[in-house]
């Protein structure tokens, strides 16, 4: 492996890569040479490296070691960039791993909470009277709030009212602004908390102990609730669980979904549409052919 350290040493200098970044690219480098002289039974030679070679180096990588999508293809780029290098150094005539595609990634479905895990959570919430957990917590599973949302309301954003309720987020990604409407439970408990908020001059609506609640302080609010129900969750499954939940009583809506979240592209709401690999399997065992 002398030659091959040489040759990965002079490509690493040859860029200009973070740390983090050269150890990955020499890892995966020191992986292929590895499994081309198991594979191949030789000593690596970047010369009698082929198109065959990195393919199956692929392969084996996604089918063998069952490593992710994302580790294999940063695999497969480090060996086509290091190859690349090489021919531009006049050391390979061309370069085989141009033409081997990388694998395609197929987005997951987010995973949200069940309404057994919903129940749990909230039930712990009022036990210990936390009013403000409950409206922070509240806000995101019944309308799919971020937390820059949440930290961002001020109590001019409020419009409650007993027959139904908004909340205008103005500062969502991109600077652009929504009304998200709130149904009953969520306009409840956001007025349980509005009777016990801090008496301060701040206008935002969620006070904790310095001031204006922040990104962290929600966070570490839901890192509480999770360790005492021992469900794992963070601020983001709640948006998930949301967005899952209003798909499945709401027809499929995908635009309205799309608005509510503040979504710009209906591409990025659609993978809420996507079913999990478990719901799959559940309509595949249920065919039949009677």
């Amino acid at each position: 492996m002398t030659e091959l350290t040489l040759l990965v040493d002079d490509f690493l200098a040859a860029h200009d890569y973070s740390q983090h970044t050269d150890r990955a690219i020499r890892s995966d480098l020191m992986k292929f040479a590895k499994w081309f002289n198991t594979a191949n039974n030789e000593r690596f030679d970047a010369g009698r490296v082929t198109v065959r070679d990195v393919a199956d180096f692929r392969e084996h990588l996604s089918r063998v070691r069952r490593q992710s999508v994302a580790t294999v293809n940063r695999a497969l780029v480090s060996v086509r960039r290091f190859l690349a290098y090489l021919v531009r150094s006049g050391v390979l005539p061309a370069n085989p791993a141009q033409s081997v595609k990388e694998l395609r990634w197929m987005p997951q479905v987010p995973k949200g909470l069940t309404t057994s895990q919903v129940r749990k959570i909230m039930r712990e919430v009022e036990l210990r009277q936390d009013r403000r957990a409950a409206a922070i917590l509240g806000l995101m599973l019944y309308g799919g709030l971020r937390v820059g949302d949440v930290v961002r309301l001020e109590l001019g954003d409020l419009d409650l009212g007993p027959r139904s309720g908004q909340v205008n987020c103005r500062f969502g990604k991109g600077n652009k602004q929504r009304f998200v409407p709130l149904p009953v439970e969520a306009r409840r408990l956001l007025a349980n908390y509005l009777e016990c908020r801090p008496p301060v001059s701040a206008q935002a609506v969620f006070i904790g102990e310095r001031g204006p609640l922040t990104d962290d302080g929600v966070r570490a609010i839901c890192s509480r609730y999770a360790a005492i129900t021992g469900v794992s969750f963070t601020p983001h499954t709640l948006r998930h669980t949301f967005a899952h939940r209003f798909l499945a009583t709401s027809g499929n809506d995908l635009v309205a979904l799309a608005q509510i979240l503040g979504h710009e592209s209906l591409n990025t709401t659609t993978i809420y549409s996507k079913r999990s690999q478990d719901e799959l399997r559940e309509r595949v065992d249920e065919l039949r052919y009677e």
